[in-house]
């Protein structure tokens, strides 16, 4: 590939591709090591009034979500008493987990920054009509998810851990959930959908290559249908209602993409 620096109108070697990449790197996980310490002294913050939220009754989801289910007629939405036991089982357990649990914040936080930078590396090799609109794609990109991580995080992880910390499989055994567990599965998921989120930038790049079409994702609606609902039904209570709070998002993001597609290439 060729490109030109943005500072000289000369073509880049391999060599100076390669330079320009380290330094992307190398400026992207700086980065999220300022946040990650910043968390890193925050634990107080980082931990009682974040991560270990959700699982309160006082929680602003939830108590919101138990005036909904109250309203409704439906006693699965409202977490009165979730008395999950959270304990550590390791030695180095808690110290561990307040380094991995700082790193992911750090890079929450720096990601807007590290798409910037990555942005710097490839905007050389666009097209100066390229450029202009690329622009957006830091906004866009960083956006959904950002966009994704709250969602996440104020609706997916309450449902989460309120079923999943109160489902027994017998009522002679009792949940104490492991902070190790909490926290991975609190992070996984607020990862995992900020990700998803990001469906409709992929569809953009896959229809700029060809590979989809608006025609294909219609025709295939229905089978991303069952999957969204599949997702929904693993990861929220045994209830319509809030399958269908978090599919609704997923559908949307879905025919968001549709529309992208149609609009890059249009049929």
């Amino acid at each position: 590939m060729k490109a030109k620096s943005a500072n000289a109108n000369q073509e880049m070697s391999f060599w100076e591709h390669l330079e320009d990449l380290r330094g992307t790197l190398v400026r992207s996980v700086a980065g999220i090591l300022v946040f990650s310490v910043a968390a890193f002294l925050n634990r107080n913050v980082i931990f009682d009034q974040v991560i270990l939220a959700p699982k309160d009754s006082d929680f602003i989801t939830n108590v919101l979500l138990c005036k909904l289910g109250k309203l409704l007629s439906l006693q699965s939405l409202c977490i009165d008493d979730l008395s999950l036991q959270i304990i550590n089982i390791q030695m180095s357990g808690q110290f561990m987990i307040h380094l991995y649990a700082s790193m992911a914040v750090g890079f929450v936080m720096a990601s807007p920054y590290i798409v910037y930078q990555f942005w710097k590396f490839i905007v050389p090799a666009l097209k100066p009509e390229e450029r202009k609109y690329s622009r957006r794609a830091v906004f866009v990109i960083s956006f959904l998810f950002i966009a994704g991580v709250l969602f996440s995080y104020f609706v997916i992880v309450p449902l989460t851990i309120n079923f999943l910390g109160t489902y027994q499989v017998s009522e002679f055994v009792e949940n104490r959930i492991s902070l190790q567990s909490y926290i991975s599965t609190v992070i996984s998921v607020t990862l995992g959908v900020g990700i998803v989120f990001e469906l409709p930038v992929v569809i953009y790049f896959l229809a700029r290559v060809g590979l989809v079409n608006s025609s294909f994702l219609r025709k295939n609606r229905k089978y991303m249908l069952i999957i969204i609902l599949i997702i929904a039904a693993i990861i929220t209570p045994p209830d319509v209602f809030s399958q269908i709070l978090v599919s609704i998002p997923l559908l949307a993001l879905y025919e968001l993409s549709i529309y992208i597609a149609k609009r890059v290439n249009p049929e």
